[in-house]
């Protein structure tokens, strides 16, 4: 870096909604690079405000928004890092992700920290299998904006965190990569995916078929897996950071959301999307819903013949015969 240049303030950018099972990790591990960890907690009543009060260099703000709400969020974060003087890196990670511990010691981060306002920094994602001892490469993200003031522009949902300028510079990177642990926790990633998959459809962001393409991505990730680099455990060990366990929940929110959402649109509203390999009458009777056998499964059998298709054909998705036959079932799924 330019000894002559004044360094930037490092600031990470995390939206919290009851995530204290993953929390003080990523906490304990964003400690090591931010000068500052900026968290927007939207209502968390799972203790999360209290672990993060336990780190001296997280700013909390409230997020007081009763639903979701990715752009405003990500302008809460970034307007609150824009009253911290002095030229500024925004880091936006979420809580499930943490750089890999080379974050410090490798060249690229003064690649990074040297780069000109307005630059945007793509790292890759490193996602950790359920196993958590194997994992898979998956695309570069930006996560990281030497900040220029530029405004941000989110979209509703999956929205880039950062501000996104046209005429932006790159950086990315490929020694430092980020660690995330949505797929340790099967259960809860899937019941998180259910979610998306109702929120996408009530808010008509997507189609039914292309909702299914989106949120099984995942689904047949066994050929591309590799050992998670033994160096990587072994360094955070050295920091009393452990990234070869995960909390298992086992009331997720996301089921009581579906069951409300059902409630609201009615079982049959959803019939056209894959959240139907689970009984969602036991879940009603865990989440102590009334008539809980109304919640039971709705499609018909050609419905349940289009969706085994759909799982038959993820692998193959971009050939131009399985594009065909989705234009076609699409004029009437």
């Amino acid at each position: 870096m330019d000894s002559s240049r004044e360094r930037p303030k490092i600031i990470c950018l995390t939206p919290v909604k009851n995530e204290s099972w993953i929390l003080d990790r990523f906490l304990k591990a964003a400690s090591l690079w931010a000068d500052h960890i900026i968290i927007a907690d939207q209502m968390s009543t799972d203790g999360s405000r209290e672990i993060c009060k336990k780190y001296e260099k997280v700013i909390l703000v409230d997020n007081d928004s009763e639903i979701f709400n990715e752009p405003e969020r990500q302008k809460l974060l970034i307007n609150e890092a824009r009253k911290i003087q002095g030229p500024r890196l925004l880091i936006t990670l979420d809580a499930d992700e943490i750089f890999t511990p080379n974050v410090i010691n490798s060249p690229e981060w003064e690649t990074i920290l040297s780069v000109k306002a307005g630059t945007i920094i793509e790292f890759q994602w490193a996602n950790l299998y359920s196993d958590l001892q194997n994992m898979w490469l998956d695309c570069f993200y930006p996560w990281g904006y030497m900040d220029d003031g530029a405004e941000h522009i989110g979209n509703k949902i999956h929205s880039a965190r950062i501000p996104i300028p046209r005429t932006s510079d790159r950086v990315r990177t490929h020694d430092i990569k980020v660690l995330h642990f949505q797929y340790t926790d099967w259960n809860r990633m899937a019941a998180k995916h259910r979610w998306y998959q109702c929120f996408e459809l009530v808010e008509k962001v997507n189609n039914p078929i292309a909702i299914f393409r989106r949120y099984h991505h995942m689904c047949d990730v066994s050929s591309r897996l590799q050992p998670i680099p033994q160096k990587w455990i072994s360094e955070y060990s050295k920091q009393e950071i452990d990234i070869t366990s995960v909390f298992q929940q086992t009331m997720l929110p996301w089921e009581k959301t579906v069951l409300d959402y059902m409630d609201e649109y009615g079982i049959s509203y959803f019939r056209h999307l894959n959240i139907w390999e689970i009984n969602w009458c036991e879940i009603a009777r865990k989440w102590e819903r009334p008539n809980s056998e109304k919640y039971k499964d709705p499609r018909r059998k050609w419905e349940k013949v289009i969706n085994k298709w759909l799982i038959k054909t993820q692998k193959k998705k971009n050939k131009f015969w399985i594009k065909q036959m989705e234009k076609l079932i699409g004029l009437f799924y």
